[in-house]
C-alpha cells in the first residue's frame, strides 16, 4: 500500500522482499476467504483497537472500510459483505486481487527485489541487505519498513527487525501471540474423542468480558474466533497468573430456572448423555465438557442434581495453563510504540524512515481488522513518506 501512495505521488519505489514472491501473508490470509475488513458503523469498528484506537483513527478513517473495498472493486474483484458483517471477494480468496494488484504496481512502475533480506543499515546509512549473491547495500531518500510481527514466520515476518531498531533506541513492546490458541490439560479421553471438535452458539467470559460464538477443541487446547475475540484478555491472565479460568456457557440463551425445569424430568432408561443431549439440546462435546469439570471435582456427573446440572451447562470452568506459540497465531501484539512515530507514522529518531502494519504496536481480532488496519497504516506511511520527499 505504501508503494502504491508513493508511486501515484510520482516516486521511484523498489519493494524488498525477504521472500521468493510478493504477498505470502496475504495468500495464507486468502485461504479463508480473504477477510478484508468488516462493514460495521466506524465508531464500533474502531472499539475493536481498544487502547490503540486513538492512533489508528486518522489512518482507518483516511482508509477507511468503504474505500478498501472500492480499491479491491478497482482492481477487479468487488467485494460482498457476509451474514457476519466481514467483508469478502466475490472471488473468496487472495490469488485474483495480488495478482491484479502487483499488474498496477508494475505498470506505475513500482519495482520488485524478491529475496533481499533487511538486516540495517551500514556506517553511512545505506540498507542493507542479504541476498543469495551476498550482501546489497542501497541508498534510499525514504524508507518504510513493513516487515510484520512475529506469526507465521515462514511467511516472513520473523521479528528480526527488534534488535536492530532496538539498537537504534526505539521502543519496542515485546511481541506476543494474539489471536492465538491456548493450552488445556484435556484427559486422555477427552481429547482423544473431541479433537477437532466445534462448540457452536457457546458464550465466553473471562471476568468482566464475554463473547459469544464458536471455538474449536484441539489436542492440546482450544482455539476459534469466540476465543480470539477474548485472546488479549486471556493471554494477559495467563501470562501474569501462570493460567486462566475461561467460562463457558453452552446454552447461553436459557437461564438456570428454565435449564432445571427441562433437566427435571424422569431419565428413564437413557443414558445421561442422551438425557442432556435431549432435553438441554448439548452437543456431545459439550457434555464431554461438563464429564471433564466433573471428573476435576471428584463427583459423577450422574451425581449432581437438575439444578447442579443446569447451574453447570452455562458455568463450565475450563483452566487454561498456557499460550499456544507465537509462530502459531494469527496475529501479534507489540511491536514498535507509537510514541515513537510522528503523525506521518515515521519515526522519530530516524528521520526518513517510516513503519506500518502489523510492526506497530497495536492489536485486533480477526473479522477484517487486521487488514484494514494494515492497509491503512500502510497507505499513510506512504503519504507521510511523500509528504517528506516534498520538503
Amino acid at each position: 500500500m505504501a508503494a502504491e501512495v508513493l508511486a501515484q505521488g510520482g516516486a521511484r519505489v523498489t519493494v524488498y522482499d525477504g521472500m521468493p514472491s510478493a504477498g505470502r501473508k496475504l495468500l495464507m490470509a486468502g485461504r479463508g476467504g480473504l477477510n478484508l475488513t468488516h462493514s460495521e458503523p466506524l465508531p464500533q469498528f474502531m472499539a475493536r483497537y481498544r487502547e490503540a484506537a486513538p492512533k489508528l483513527q486518522a489512518a482507518i478513517e483516511a482508509f477507511s472500510p468503504d474505500a478498501l473495498r472500492a480499491w479491491s472493486e478497482a482492481l477487479g474483484e468487488p467485494t460482498f459483505v457476509g451474514t457476519s458483517g466481514r467483508v469478502f471477494p466475490k472471488a473468496f480468496k487472495a490469488s485474483p486481487l495480488l495478482r491484479a494488484w502487483l499488474r498496477r504496481l508494475d505498470a506505475a512502475g513500482v519495482r520488485f527485489a524478491f529475496r533481499h533480506r533487511w538486516t540495517g543499515w551500514d556506517g553511512e546509512g545505506r540498507l542493507l541487505f542479504q541476498t543469495p549473491d551476498g550482501t546489497s547495500a542501497v541508498t534510499a531518500r525514504v524508507t518504510v519498513l513493513a516487515l510484520g510481527g512475529a506469526s507465521w514466520p515462514r511467511l516472513g515476518s520473523d521479528g528480526g527487525w527488534v534488535d536492530i531498531l532496538a539498537a537504534k533506541g526505539i521502543a519496542v513492546s515485546k511481541l506476543r501471540p494474539a489471536n492465538s490458541g491456548f493450552t488445556v490439560a484435556w484427559s486422555d479421553v477427552f481429547r482423544d474423542r473431541f479433537e477437532g471438535q466445534p462448540l457452536k452458539g457457546v458464550a465466553l467470559t473471562i471476568g468482566a468480558h464475554t463473547v459469544r460464538g464458536e471455538a474449536m477443541i484441539t489436542r492440546s487446547g482450544i482455539e476459534g474466533g469466540a476465543i480470539y475475540a477474548l485472546s488479549s484478555e486471556l493471554r494477559e491472565a495467563v501470562l501474569g497468573l501462570g493460567q486462566a479460568t475461561l467460562m463457558i456457557a453452552l446454552r447461553p440463551d436459557l437461564d438456570a430456572a428454565a435449564l432445571t425445569a427441562r433437566l427435571s424430568g424422569t431419565r428413564g432408561k437413557q443414558s445421561l448423555a442422551n438425557f442432556l443431549r435431549k432435553a438441554a439440546q448439548l452437543s456431545p462435546v459439550g457434555i464431554g465438557l461438563m464429564q471433564e469439570t466433573a471428573i476435576a471435582s471428584g463427583r459423577p456427573l450422574a451425581a449432581f442434581s437438575p439444578a447442579e446440572l443446569a447451574q453447570l451447562i452455562n458455568a463450565i470452568p475450563v483452566q487454561l495453563t498456557g499460550v499456544a506459540p507465537i509462530d502459531r497465531a494469527i496475529s501479534t501484539a507489540g511491536g514498535i510504540t507509537f510514541d515513537e512515530l510522528d503523525d506521518g507514522f515515521m519515526l522519530h529518531k530516524l528521520p526518513g524512515v517510516f513503519a506500518a502494519g502489523e510492526m506497530l504496536d497495536w492489536e485486533a481480532p480477526t473479522g477484517g481488522y487486521l487488514l484494514q488496519a494494515s492497509f491503512a497504516t500502510g497507505a499513510a506511511a506512504g503519504r507521510g513518506a511523500l509528504a517528506w520527499l516534498s520538503r
